[in-house]
């Protein structure tokens, strides 16, 4: 079906296709050539941390981020419940257990919780920031000095909320804050566990052969030409996560109050407008013949297939999950465009 209001479209009017014919002008369109290295540079810089290392997606990210950090079989990695199965997923590459705890009512991972689910093989705590709201870090990280884990924080959804665990992970897929079709990164730190990623990403070649490889390894790396996409981005995340935040206000002033709809707690930063609606299934029939396009919240972990679990009661994640979804959010939204969305909404209401 075709939307008028898609629920994500990305903001390419910087200097991406100045950047990407460079590539192809100079013949750099491999993970070669001088663009990989300076998305690195400026992802970095923005995030205040030192080192950078760009991948193929988000998940890829996740898995490099675990594997440089030694987790694998017999390990156990702590998952929020409400989260995209990417997360999980990353910790099943390795061959460790995820272990989820549910979510709070901003829809991160309960930190009060987390303590009980740490058993002696933990090894990572993985918080997520579910659509750019940023976990409470703090008890997180101090759970982890006390047991003596590591913290990888998926950021997939959350560019602009600066990292505090060993490495942070981001997905620059086309529905992200900003973009490169598809691709990720790591950022961290620690200049060993960068090394170690960027190894990992590229097959883990060897000094002595060109073609020894003295471990299990992958190819996750980034394009050159994915990497010019994403330094245009880069160069403008202020601008956009400002535009963002405008976003975010005109929806909170035009549903504020709307019978049938709740909504979420703000934002950090803003991926997606996310709110909860008695009435969901109808709702989203009634925005879809006017155009408009919506997505459901994440299923919970221990619903999906692969990690079924038949005693998950029925706390917050399938709460959440049962009567949430998103409206449309990207950059180009004018104020008419939002406010004939919210006036949709309301006649339903």
């Amino acid at each position: 079906m075709s939307y008028k209001y898609p629920v994500s479209m990305p903001a390419l009017d910087g200097r991406e296709l100045e950047y990407v014919t460079s590539t192809i002008g100079d013949g750099w369109i491999s993970s070669q050539g001088p663009f990989v290295g300076r998305f690195e540079r400026a992802f970095a810089d923005f995030n205040g941390v030192a080192h950078g290392v760009a991948c193929s997606s988000g998940t890829a990210a996740l898995t490099l981020a675990l594997r440089a950090l030694n987790v694998g079989p017999g390990d156990e990695v702590i998952v929020p419940e409400f989260t995209m199965i990417a997360s999980a997923w990353a910790v099943t590459y390795t061959g460790a257990t995820p272990v989820f705890v549910d979510c709070a009512d901003d829809l991160n991972i309960d930190v009060t919780k987390i303590e009980a689910a740490i058993t002696p093989r933990t090894k990572v705590i993985m918080p997520v920031h579910i659509y750019g709201r940023r976990c409470d870090m703090d008890p997180i990280m101090d759970l982890a000095f006390q047991y003596n884990l590591r913290v990888v924080e998926d950021s997939a959804e959350a560019h602009g909320v600066r990292p505090v665990g060993d490495i942070a992970c981001f997905s620059l897929f086309a529905n992200k804050i900003i973009t490169s079709g598809e691709g990720g990164i790591c950022v961290t730190r620690d200049a060993g566990l960068a090394a170690q990623m960027a190894h990992l990403r590229a097959m883990a070649f060897t000094r002595d052969h060109s073609f020894l490889h003295k471990k299990l390894a992958y190819n996750y790396r980034m394009t050159a030409m994915q990497a010019a996409v994403a330094l245009a981005q880069t160069e403008r995340l202020d601008e956009i996560l400002a535009a963002r935040r405008e976003i975010e206000k005109r929806y909170d002033e035009g549903l504020r109050d709307v019978p049938g709809i709740t909504l979420m707690p703000p934002r950090d930063v803003l991926w997606m407008y996310d709110v909860r609606a008695q009435r969901r299934t109808e709702l989203r029939a009634h925005l879809a013949e006017r155009g408009i396009e919506t997505r459901l919240f994440f299923k919970p972990m221990s619903r999906q297939p692969g990690y079924l679990d038949e005693r998950w009661p029925a706390l917050n994640a399938t709460r959440f999950s049962e009567d949430g979804f998103y409206l449309p959010t990207y950059t180009s939204l004018t104020a008419s465009d939002i406010d004939f969305i919210v006036e949709q909404v309301r006649d339903f209401a």
